[in-house]
């Protein structure tokens, strides 16, 4: 019997709303998720990230004090993943740490991008070697550094799609981001369509700050309103919508400040049409997203993220792109909830077998590379 391959990935996307650790054994040709944990974040880190999202005062302090801050949160969740499945740290051979992003900035004349969660403190407070920073080889290489799951999701699926087929792997988390694997050829396509939960949670928040979810339960206060007709077509002629592939995007460009900025141009609205028209511009973005990327007509689109719990979301989203067949990605094998951070775990199986990580079709980079660095307990 092979060895356990076991790798430990965290996540923490756009949304900010808290930590994604899962234990995967990779001995066996199909990865085996072992055991998964999510931590919430603190309000005061939460709050602190958000705001690095956005030039402010006294940035490079800040900055380093939450670095440290967010690896220590980070530890928590291994240690408590570590708990719940009965492995001690000498079982596990290294951690994929993603960290949070507070900037990514591939397209400014010095491209750069910016994930918090210090990996030297991470690797110490748990005992176990860490492999981060998966983005910057890949922007150093004239790509965009995300997204980076697409190549996961073709290692994982390909192999299960019907032969000659074309099918989509959405992702929507904060961001949604797609991977587009056409089976006839070796060609892997994707990048983030726009906001999927991002711009939904804020107005959600906004409208109902004592409510029990910071999110809408759903999609109920969503498919309540109207959508404003204006105001998704002004949406949707975005810079960041209509700009072709590759690219990418997050908190830095798609915030409070671009949605009062839409907002600022309508004569009058209600809050729930807001809601609408940011969950049928979610599914617009994406429709339009799939049918750029996609060589021939898609059959299947599997659904991952907290968004594929949105029965509001999936039902926009099948009326606007309604010739694929829509399937949560458990169709597949994996818990919805879990994919992303899988592909961290994944991705540091990578770095150890000295694989690459990227996709130059999907990121732009100049060629296939080992992603991130190696930080020794």
């Amino acid at each position: 019997m092979p060895a356990a391959e076991r790798y430990i990935g965290l996540m923490s996307g756009t949304s900010m709303d808290g930590i994604d650790a899962v234990l995967v054994d990779f001995s066996s040709a199909q990865p085996q998720l072992v055991a998964h944990c999510h931590l919430a974040m603190p309000t005061d880190l939460g709050a602190e990230l958000k705001r690095l999202c956005q030039p402010g005062p006294n940035e490079l302090h800040r900055l380093a004090t939450t670095d440290r801050l967010f690896a220590e949160y980070a530890a928590q969740a291994v240690h408590e993943l570590l708990h719940r499945s009965g492995h001690p740290p000498s079982a596990i051979k290294a951690i994929g740490s993603h960290g949070q992003t507070v900037r990514h900035m591939p397209d400014v004349a010095t491209p750069y991008t910016v994930q918090l969660g210090d990996p030297s403190t991470l690797a110490a407070l748990t005992g176990i070697a860490v492999v981060a920073d998966f983005r910057r080889k890949d922007v150093a290489l004239g790509g965009q550094g995300a997204p980076l799951v697409p190549a996961f999701h073709n290692a994982l699926f390909r192999d299960q799609l019907a032969k000659g087929s074309c099918a989509a792997v959405l992702n929507l988390g904060g961001i949604a981001n797609i991977t587009v694997i056409d089976t006839a050829s070796d060609e892997v396509l994707g990048f983030d369509t726009g906001p999927a939960n991002t711009l939904l949670d804020l107005w959600y928040q906004l409208q109902h700050p004592d409510a029990a979810t910071d999110y809408d339960p759903n999609g109920q206060f969503a498919a309540s309103g109207n959508v404003n007709a204006e105001l998704l077509r002004q949406m949707m002629t975005d810079d960041y919508i209509q700009q072709t592939a590759p690219k990418s995007t997050g908190r830095e460009y798609f915030n409070h400040e671009w949605l009062m900025g839409q907002l600022e141009r309508l004569s009058a609205w209600q809050p729930a049409d807001i809601q609408a028209t940011l969950a049928e511009f979610t599914a617009a973005s994406v429709a339009k997203g799939l049918t750029e990327a996609a060589p021939k007509a898609l059959t299947q689109v599997f659904v991952a993220g907290g968004g594929a719990f949105n029965s509001d979301l999936m039902q926009r989203l099948q009326k606007h792109y309604p010739s694929a067949e829509w399937q949560s990605v458990a169709q597949l094998g994996v818990d919805p909830q879990h994919l992303e951070a899988m592909a961290f775990a994944w991705l540091a199986r990578q770095f150890q077998l000295r694989q690459p990580g990227n996709l130059p079709s999907v990121t732009g980079a100049s060629r296939a590379s080992v992603l991130g660095g190696l930080y020794l307990p």
